[in-house]
């Protein structure tokens, strides 16, 4: 992370309220070690019950909509919780907000172990997404607060396995667990980890900061729980939209009208620094394509992630382990690559990470869009490994792009934007590609085809959508400009 010669790092400029002092290099792996650490146990925690949902639905009686609740409920509290960082993010230390989500994890891990029925495992999953709502702004924010200049691709390389790489195995973790032991071991097993993380937290993160004593516009806390649970929660149920259209749309209403009210009531309150969430990065072309970008990218992995495991088993009738394995050399390439396209960024800038991962994405979408019944395994594990290739790319290149041209005192809010976008991303990828899938599969099925047929014809059709949303990010990418040096 530094050369040899050199015992201090000594991070960027801050304002006034932010301001840490010259940190070792021992200090700085320990913060960011420790952060990073936090954050991938919570994003892998975000897709590890998609393979353990059967299970749990058999132990509790519930069907599959209300075990649906364990993901929509998570990422429900995420889409309320992150835009209130760039607020908590101002108004608390790191090392606080650090114990704090941690804390929070914690006692939902510890729950969702013992828990009695539906409801309280429910409530462990929320409780959970609280804490992992707040690490991933706060990873991103510090990373570009105490990292130096010459250092920052290669972090945020390591950084961007944390957000694709664990959502990536997470099915391939709970797969194995849930076939070795019980749902209840993939919570157990994840708690002494939790615990160890903490203390290195505890231990490493020292870093004396200002804070500063803010309002809170209630009001705007309201409109913003409004306006991204309700367009999560809309996108979340519109795959039941053709026998119950009400709710999605009802909701989908709901979630615009107070995003509109939320934006218009930040820009005014921005005029006395008032605001919950400061809009002003928006101003900056390379933060709004990088915002876009990143959906698509979170979109399209998720979306792969969810519908690949459906139409291979129950398509081709993988076992559970056999397609975890599959995906399982996409994310350790990604472990690989990471840092390496760290490396270049920082020595080249970003456009010769950005333009090829951006090309690699999208031929992975379109190659995807070739599978058939009688594909030869060997050949998705290839096109899953181009694709997270291109994904590492991307995701490295956007992290360290994004708030290159952003103020430094607005670090806070532009990561609580971020990483807004990636979740509404992810949201969105997923809800297209199954509902796509899903359509095309019951009209075939519907008109006497066999079910192998109709999921992969779906499948094809999905990976489409997927491979023009792909592109779009190709034609996005050239106008990425990198970070102004000094």
């Amino acid at each position: 992370m530094a050369h040899a010669a050199e015992d201090t790092i000594s991070p960027p400029a801050a304002p006034a309220h932010q301001a840490p002092p010259a940190l070792s290099r021992k200090q700085l792996t320990g913060i960011i070690g420790a952060l990073a650490l936090g954050a991938f146990v919570m994003i892998l925690n975000e897709t590890v019950l998609t393979v353990a949902l059967p299970s749990i639905m058999a132990d509790y009686g519930v069907s599959a909509a209300a075990g649906q609740w364990l993901t929509t409920g998570f990422l429900l509290t995420m889409a309320v919780v992150i835009p209130l960082t760039g607020y908590l993010l101002q108004r608390y230390t790191l090392r606080g907000l650090f114990v704090f989500a941690l804390c929070s994890f914690l006692v939902g891990t510890v729950l969702a172990i013992i828990a009695p029925s539906f409801g309280v495992l429910l409530a462990a999953r929320v409780i959970q997404a609280v804490g992992t709502a707040i690490v991933m702004p706060l990873l991103m924010n510090t990373t570009l607060t105490l990292v130096p200049f010459q250092h920052r691709g290669m972090v945020m390389g390591l950084n961007s396995i944390v957000i694709s790489v664990g959502p990536a195995i997470g099915p391939t973790v709970s797969g194995v667990i849930v076939n070795s032991l019980s749902w209840h071991w993939i919570f157990g097993l994840m708690t002494p980890l939790v615990v160890i993380i903490l203390v290195l937290g505890i231990i490493f993160i020292k870093v004396p900061s200002a804070t500063r004593r803010l309002p809170v516009d209630v009001f705007s806390v309201i409109l913003s729980a409004l306006a991204f649970g309700g367009l999560v929660y809309a996108l979340s149920t519109i795959g039941g939209a053709l026998e119950n259209p009400t709710v999605p749309l009802v909701s989908g209403v709901i979630g615009v009208a107070a995003l509109a009210l939320f934006i218009t009531r930040q820009v005014r309150l921005t005029r006395t620094d008032r605001e919950l969430l400061n809009l002003r990065p928006f101003k900056n072309r390379t933060f709004t394509l990088s915002v876009v970008m990143i959906m698509i990218a979170m979109g399209t992995l998720l979306g792969t992630v969810v519908i690949l495991p459906i139409f291979l088993q129950n398509g081709s009738g993988l076992s559970t382990m056999t397609i975890g394995m599959m995906l399982l050399p996409g994310g350790l390439v990604q472990i690989a690559v990471g840092p390496i396209f760290g490396r270049v960024f920082d020595r080249h800038g970003p456009r010769p990470v950005l333009i090829p991962g951006a090309l690699m994405l999208a031929l992975g979408q379109w190659l995807f869009t070739t599978i058939h019944p009688g594909t030869e395994l060997g050949l998705i594990v290839a096109f899953h490994t181009i694709f997270c290739i291109g994904l590492a790319m991307l995701m490295t290149g956007l992290l360290s792009a994004a708030l290159s041209g952003v103020p430094q005192q607005l670090y806070g809010h532009g990561s609580a934007i971020f990483n807004t976008g990636q979740q509404l991303g992810g949201a969105i990828g997923t809800t297209i590609f199954v509902t796509v899938m899903s359509a095309v599969a019951a009209a075939e099925t519907g008109a006497g085809s066999a079910l192998v047929d109709g999921l992969f014809h779906g499948a094809h059709f999905a990976f489409i959508v997927g491979g023009i949303l792909a592109t779009i990010a190709v034609l996005c990418a050239p106008f990425i400009k990198g970070p102004q040096r000094g």
